[in-house]
């Protein structure tokens, strides 16, 4: 699946206007009914908004009577420590602004039940900011309409997206592969890889980064181990990975699986970092005070939404144009869960 978001910038209040022949004025009273408006400029107003497919919604009242100061994130999850160190950022830097700031949350990718979602915060008026880490969130930002103000926060992309894309993201191929390189540094033959779940592509940016490490050391190319989000995924993983004894580095797709592996590879009595080597993915703050404290890639998901905040908010205020860009650049944490291989 790919992320499509905009394939055209959507038209504004005075696009409107010139499309009609009038001032943008004008076509705030036709939005508003106003009385004072003559029917022939009305009518003529009317067919410009149907033209030019401009929302007569609360997002374009409300920028039509001044500028909404709400955002709504749309998030198909509120507890994992990405996702909610992303909502921290936009929190933080819409308050600071006097913005005020609502939850959607997405509860099933279902298409239907996800425009119904999307279609609420768009009518409650104002700015959104999707959360497109997964089926839902991608299907989110998809389905927001043309005119509504929308900033998405994505995996990192295959390619470049064109500027008319507002998206955010962390650099997680570049992430991956310095993890991995860290590991091969070590001595290890070659690193396993327990992976969170990606939607927007086959392969996920971290999974590719994994792979690129290897085929650049000449490493072999183990299959990668389908974890999940938490720690009960990592520690289903961990049993099967255990089982073998050529296993000495293990990389993990977020901290929650590390968590789950530690615990798999010390039920089948294999030492960290004494037989195998563990890194994780996020740096999320139990993963200083494990034993052994954990190896990791530290992502400033805090600073991602403050980023997809201003964004959206030089939008909201036609002070900037939409452009993508990454976000932060990714630094590894080496702690006490990684070593040298054993003899």
């Amino acid at each position: 699946m790919n992320v499509t978001g905009h394939n055209r910038s959507p038209a504004s209040i005075r696009d409107v206007a010139a499309a009609a022949g009038v001032s943008y004025q004008t076509v705030s009273r036709v939005i508003n009914g106003h009385p004072s408006v003559k029917q022939s400029t009305r009518e003529r107003v009317l067919a410009a908004i149907d033209e030019l497919g401009f929302r007569r919604n609360a997002t374009a009242l409300a920028l039509a009577r001044g500028r909404s100061r709400a955002v709504t994130v749309l998030t198909a999850n509120t507890t994992h420590y990405g996702y909610a160190s992303i909502l921290q950022g936009v929190e933080e830097s819409a308050r600071s602004a006097a913005y005020s700031v609502g939850v959607g949350v997405l509860e099933s990718a279902d298409p239907a039940a996800v425009t119904a979602e999307v279609q609420r915060a768009a009518d409650a008026g104002g700015g959104l900011v999707v959360i497109a880490y997964d089926t839902a969130g991608v299907r989110a930002l998809e389905a927001v309409p043309a005119g509504v103000p929308v900033v998405g926060i994505v995996e990192t992309p295959a390619s470049p997206p064109t500027d008319n894309r507002p998206w955010v993201w962390t650099d997680d191929r570049e992430a991956a592969y310095e993890a991995t390189r860290h590991l091969l540094s070590l001595g290890h033959e070659t690193v396993h890889y327990v992976a969170i779940p990606s939607s927007t592509r086959r392969t996920g940016a971290r999974t590719g980064g994994w792979r690129q490490a290897l085929k650049e050391a000449g490493a072999a190319q183990p299959r990668p181990v389908q974890g999940s989000w938490g720690p009960a995924g990592g520690h289903a993983a961990g049993r099967k990975l255990a089982q073998d004894p050529s296993v000495t580095a293990i990389l993990c797709g977020n901290d929650d699986l590390a968590l789950g592996v530690l615990r798999a590879l010390h039920e089948a009595g294999r030492s960290v970092p004494g037989e195998v080597s563990v890194a994780g993915f996020d740096d999320a703050p139990h993963s200083a005070y494990l034993t052994p404290s954990l190896t990791t890639v530290r992502l400033d998901f805090t600073g991602l939404g403050r980023a997809a905040f201003a964004l959206l908010h030089g939008v909201l205020e036609e002070s900037a144009s939409i452009a993508p860009h990454p976000v932060s650049v990714p630094e590894l944490v080496v702690r006490e869960s990684t070593g040298r291989p054993s003899a």
